[in-house]
């Protein structure tokens, strides 16, 4: 009885955003995103490489959405693409043959490290999980991952977090770097 009592929830729902936040929220994301897949699509489609990643639209959410969050400063979006994309491919060519085990494995370790370095960035846990399960296009690249398309996509974003989260002035982004 008292674990379901636990589940009745015992705080308030966030009060509303002003329209203004949204027309922000809703610019930085389509810029971010934007820029992330215009290099894709214009640079390196053709050669077979990647920038976007899934797990790039929850980031935006909450850079350009949830910006004051610790979950959305510089250090999360970099670490938690970063380290969960070494996690994600590690996962793969260990245990690639067992793809279920893999999944369970490069999202579960991913989480931990994130934790462990105070990195943690929901959506890194959709990149560890790519990895796994991202095909052939995706296995190809190996290690190459971690660096294209997490680690320079989630700087592109940065960027454009950073240019138009300053831009008003009730908004100021980050709240910390390390």
């Amino acid at each position: 009885m008292i674990f379901l009592h636990k589940m009745k929830g015992s705080g308030q729902s966030p009060p509303r955003v002003s329209l203004i936040e949204v027309s922000w929220s809703w610019i930085g994301s389509f810029l971010g995103i934007a820029a992330v897949s215009l290099i894709h699509y214009k640079l390196l489609d053709q050669t077979g490489l990647m920038m976007i990643l899934g797990s790039f639209g929850a980031s935006a959410v909450l850079i350009y959405g949830a910006i004051r969050s610790p979950l959305a400063q510089p250090r999360n979006l970099l670490g938690g693409h970063i380290l969960s994309a070494l996690v994600g491919v590690t996962a793969f060519q260990w245990l690639g043959g067992q793809p279920w085990l893999a999944a369970a494995v490069a999202v579960s370790t991913a989480i931990a490290v994130m934790h462990l370095t105070r990195t943690l960035h929901p959506p890194g846990g959709a990149t560890a999980l790519i990895a796994v399960i991202g095909g052939e296009s995706v296995h190809s690249l190996g290690y190459l991952y971690v660096v294209m398309p997490a680690a320079l996509g989630a700087c592109v974003m940065l960027v454009i977090a950073l240019l138009v989260n300053n831009i008003p002035k009730n908004r100021k982004y980050p709240e910390f770097w390390f």
